[in-house]
């Protein structure tokens, strides 16, 4: 048995199961392939970075990777513990998103120094998009605790579908809230239909007598007044009071009441949320991450259904809004993402955060500022699973085949490229097995007996032992003969070509770290296709990270070089006196790293 399919029995020997029983008499929906999910492999998670300290010990968590695999890894020990849940997932928008890239000052030799990239599709099948999100929402469940609470953020496309997967995973009784979060803005009018201005947010609660603290709205003071209709007096003192003549039908005299103290009292929020803009392109907060949602929502959202220490967790991080106003109100977090360009804008937003926390004084309640950061999977070979597709198809030259169960043709073998940066197991094959071309098949058979009806490879990083038997074993039960045949990324990538390495000069001078030139391939090859000239390296660079005392394992900066929007790296920085190993980790404007060690004599 080789080396990485021992690794792969190791990786999935735990089972995490978990009961989820369809409740008698309860409508449910259903889908072309609908597959029961009551049990799950177990990945184990590889610390790579630690950011701050603990607080009263925890530090928050940042996963890279599939989030189906990071709350299998997260039941071990979370199961129960978490008290909300908030995702923005996929909304099947038929889209793709893109990152736009901006080169730092301006040196490139040409009137263009941005360029998009995309960082994930939002194209699905409908029955692949909903078996996706029905197993996600049973493990959410499972990981709430009995007074916890889930709000999913979604809109037109998929919401009636969504409702009903909920009404089923958290059943009908523990919905609260179909919220409408409408954001004016610029009307357009068209020939064929309404303008969208909203999104919904559903609100469920994991048992039916869960509580949550108050939702109130703080009024803007002018339309509180408007609204008021009432004359408005001042005291010498310059305080604003109005009449308050409510209660004259039950015989209360009107009385002197503060402005300040109506103002700041609010009133009860609704489910129709209109007071919150969405986040324009120029926005302060807004990063180059697509879909990013305002931080104002999500402290509503956070204050409402948590409390200080409480632990919040968002499975599709994005820009890591959610991970931002946790740190910000003292919660403790989880987050995770399967792209590591969300990673990297939310670690660079967090660690501003936790900059700015310092900085204040601290109140009543504890700062949990230190984070970690995981991957749930042994590798590191892409970085953007939608990239990581293209890549594949390009450098095994397979002819690609769009919106079809394939992925592409090569020498009259059909290729399927397994679920990205992780092992492939026995449930990935369940997409070919429910959506194979059985009148197609019959015909072939009928043809070509004996022969089998289709020739199979399958490309995956890693995968359990029996992945290929247990695909022709599906087929046999259906009758057909296949050919199957699994490539293994990882074993054989030495023959495959993605993208040039990255590179860097760095060297030691009169005790300062200094880097005199960075060579992200990828990027550069970017910038050629687009005829750019890059006169200094520092316009590529987002962040360079420095540990003065690695313990080759853990990633540990004592150094943080992030610089604002339109500023550069530094690029030389003083080394400590008690150094011992350095390891200096360089990111690009593609959230692509270079990381090497430096040994100190």
């Amino acid at each position: 048995m080789s080396e990485l399919n021992i690794k792969a029995e190791q990786n999935i020997k735990s089972v995490e199961t978990f009961e989820f029983e369809p409740i008698k008499g309860h409508p449910m929906l259903h889908w072309k392939g609908k597959r029961p999910f009551t049990s799950t492999e177990f990945y184990p998670a590889q610390l790579k970075e630690t950011y701050g300290e603990e607080t009263n010990g925890w530090l928050n968590k940042i996963f890279w990777g599939d989030n189906l695999q990071v709350m299998s890894h997260l039941l071990k020990k979370y199961r129960g513990q978490i008290d909300l849940i908030y995702i923005d997932p996929p909304f099947d928008s038929k889209a793709d998103y893109k990152k736009t890239i901006e080169l730092r000052g301006k040196t490139v030799k040409n009137d263009s120094s941005s360029f998009e990239e995309k960082q994930y599709g939002d194209i699905w099948s409908n029955d692949e998009y909903l078996q996706f999100m029905y197993e996600r929402l049973i493990l959410m469940r499972e990981l709430l605790s009995e007074n916890g609470v889930i709000f999913l953020h979604c809109d037109c496309h998929k919401n009636h579908l969504l409702r009903c997967i909920l009404d089923e995973v958290f059943d009908d009784s523990c919905f609260r809230n179909e919220i409408i979060w409408y954001y004016p803005g610029r009307e357009r009018a068209s020939n064929k239909k309404l303008q969208s201005k909203h999104d919904v947010i559903f609100f469920y609660a994991k048992n039916p007598d869960v509580e949550i603290n108050p939702m109130v709205k703080e009024w803007d003071r002018d339309e509180r007044i408007k609204a008021l209709r009432r004359k408005i007096y001042k005291d010498d003192d310059g305080r604003e009071w109005f009449w308050e003549t409510r209660g004259q039908a039950d015989g209360i005299e009107p009385y002197k009441r503060y402005l300040d103290e109506y103002v700041e009292k609010g009133g009860a929020l609704n489910d129709v949320w209109t007071d919150i803009q969405f986040l324009r392109g120029n926005h302060p907060e807004r990063t180059p991450y697509p879909t990013q949602k305002p931080e104002k929502l999500l402290e509503r959202i956070i204050t409402s259904a948590s409390n200080p220490g409480s632990i919040v967790f968002d499975c599709f991080m994005g820009s890591g809004t959610t991970q931002a106003v946790a740190m910000k109100l003292g919660r403790r977090f989880i987050g995770a993402d399967i792209n590591m360009g969300a990673i990297d804008t939310t670690v660079k937003r967090l660690l501003k955060i936790q900059k700015e926390l310092s900085e204040q004084l601290p109140d009543d309640n504890p700062r949990y500022t230190g984070f970690e950061v995981f991957n749930v999977n042994n590798y590191d070979v892409f970085r953007n699973p939608i990239e990581a597709k293209e890549l594949l198809i390009n450098a095994l030259e397979i002819q690609s085949f769009p919106d079809n169960l394939w992925d592409g043709e090569k020498d009259g073998r059909m290729y399927k490229i397994m679920p990205i940066n992780r092992i492939a197991t026995r449930v990935d094959l369940n997409e070919i097995i429910t959506n194979f071309p059985r009148a197609e098949y019959d015909r072939r058979k009928d043809d070509n007996p004996g022969k089998p009806v289709e020739l199979i490879t399958l490309v995956c990083m890693g995968h359990e032992p029996s992945l290929a038997g247990e695909l022709k074993m599906a087929f046999n039960k259906e009758g057909y003969k296949v050919d199957v045949e699994v490539l293994d990324i990882l074993r054989d990538k030495a023959n495959l070509e993605f993208k040039r390495d990255s590179d860097a000069d760095i060297t030691i001078e009169n005790g300062k770290l200094v880097v005199r030139n960075f060579y992200p391939m990828n990027l550069l090859q970017k910038l050629s296709l687009q005829k750019e000239e890059v006169d200094d390296w520092k316009v590529l660079v987002d962040s360079i990270k420095i540990d003065f005392n690695y313990d080759n394992s853990v990633f540990t900066p004592t150094l943080t070089d992030i610089p604002e929007k339109n500023e550069l790296v530094k690029g030389v920085y003083t080394i400590p006196s008690d150094a011992s190993r350095i390891h200096i980790k360089i990111t690009d404007v593609l959230s692509e790293s270079f990381e090497t060690t430096i040994e100190l004599d």
